[in-house]
């Protein structure tokens, strides 16, 4: 058996290099003859490996790195007829993916040993027009968020940036009118974001959606309806007290196999798939059930959220916004 490690020695402010050696070492003793591929900062680094690697007939493709390697990854494979099983070590700023799975976030030794444990997942795979991804899809003004925190600031804070730099937007935030079209229903009005999900952890914390249950073949869909920054504070502050957030009069929830957005503004509405960049509106989600084999840590108990200081710092944040500084 062959065995492939993608990592991207950016990741885990470089941690990852220093421990290839012990990753490889794990994976050789699992019976697999390993090799490494360190990404190059070029497009399509990782997808481009992964894609050539499944060809040439490997049997395992680790993604180490954050959810962005782990989404590369799987967008150079999911259209191919013959996919080998996927590896995860975790190495990024939110690990949203990882933590879905049960992955040791804090060892990436560890995690080695999760893979090789070999514990297999049939997981679903969203698509997005053209491109594929593995946990949330997302659209609107908020989203935006993602493209404005630098990538230094991400790798030295981790996802406590992407928090500050939300409730730094909030006051910014404006409705688009947007036609949703799912199993069962239509939206048609104005809303400031919608959320696209295939697990329960975004931003790294757990409360997305409680009722989520993997290789369902379902999407768990929200609509966020309202632009108002305090009645957005109340649904964040529903979503980090445990998930309370499902009967919001400004919330839309549904389970659905696909989703059609499009927007009636001229403005642009991009799309965020897994925390990057994923082009345009109008876009088409599917759900391609069970298409990729994932090796995962699923029947760990699940621990204590680790997300009450980033959770703190968020509420601190934004409980400074002033109503003037709002209007």
């Amino acid at each position: 058996m062959r065995a492939r490690v993608i990592y991207n020695p950016s990741s885990g402010r470089e941690q990852l290099k220093k421990a290839m050696l012990d990753i490889l070492e794990i994976l050789e003793d699992a019976g697999y003859e390993a090799s490494a591929f360190p990404t190059k900062p070029e497009p399509n680094s990782a997808a481009n490996e992964a894609r050539r690697a499944a060809i040439a007939g490997f049997d395992l493709i680790v993604a180490a790195g954050g959810d962005g390697t782990v989404n590369d990854v799987i967008n150079g494979i999911a259209d191919l007829e013959k996919r080998p099983k996927i590896g995860i070590i975790p190495a990024g700023t939110t690990n949203d993916y990882a933590r879905a799975l049960k992955i040791p976030r804090n060892n990436l030794v560890d995690a080695a040993r999760v893979i090789a444990a070999n514990h297999i997942i049939p997981m679903d795979i969203g698509q997005a027009n053209d491109h594929y991804f593995v946990n949330i899809a997302a659209g609107g003004y908020l989203t935006d968020l993602t493209y404005q925190v630098p990538a230094k600031l991400k790798t030295a804070f981790g996802y406590l940036a992407y928090l500050v730099k939300g409730a730094e937007l909030l006051p910014s935030v404006r409705p688009i009118h947007m036609h949703i079209e799912y199993e069962g229903g239509v939206y048609d009005g104005k809303a400031s974001m919608f959320f696209v999900a295939m697990t329960n952890s975004t931003g790294g914390f757990e409360m997305l959606d409680p009722n989520i249950m993997l290789g369902d073949g379902k999407f768990s869909l929200f609509v966020i309806k309202t632009a108002n920054i305090f009645e957005i504070l109340q649904i964040l502050s529903a979503v980090l007290n445990g998930g309370k957030h499902f009967d919001h009069p400004q919330v839309l929830y549904a389970k659905t196999s696909f989703v059609k957005v499009r927007s009636h503004d001229t403005n642009r509405m991009m799309l965020n798939l897994d925390g990057e960049y994923g082009g345009d509106a109008p876009v088409t989600f599917i759900n391609h059930q069970q298409h990729i084999n994932i090796i995962g840590n699923y029947f760990e108990p699940i621990g204590e959220i680790e997300a009450n200081e980033p959770r703190a710092a968020f509420l601190e944040t934004v409980n400074q916004l002033e109503e003037d500084t709002v209007e």
